[in-house]
């Protein structure tokens, strides 16, 4: 048995808390290599209609282990304005639809 000082018992339960949080945090996310990127940023870029679940599927059939949300990503941002919605296509046409509509026989 060891007689120790109240402080030295606080500094060793400091001591093992940074060590095991040291230990806890050790690892992180696995690096995604830069040529599985560069395929990533290709194919979406070839196919702006084909989103995260679709090139995820593509690259598991390949063989590459990926998650849907790191292919998001790395997948192109598209730049631009987006198509219009049907409520501003409606209020667009609406004209051309009711004639179109009132004089269908």
């Amino acid at each position: 048995m060891v007689l120790v000082k109240p402080a030295t018992v606080v500094q060793w339960h400091r001591q093992g808390f940074r060590l095991f949080w040291r230990w806890r945090s050790r690892s992180g996310r696995p690096l995604v290599h830069r040529e599985v990127r560069k395929l990533i940023r290709e194919i979406s870029g070839a196919n702006p209609l084909c989103g995260a679940p679709r090139l995820h599927g593509e690259l598991l059939k390949l063989g590459i282990e990926i998650s849907q949300a790191t292919v998001a990503k790395y997948m192109v941002r598209r730049r631009g304005m987006p198509s219009q919605s049907w409520r501003c296509f409606l209020r667009n046409h609406a004209q051309g639809i009711a004639a179109i509509d009132m004089f269908a026989a």
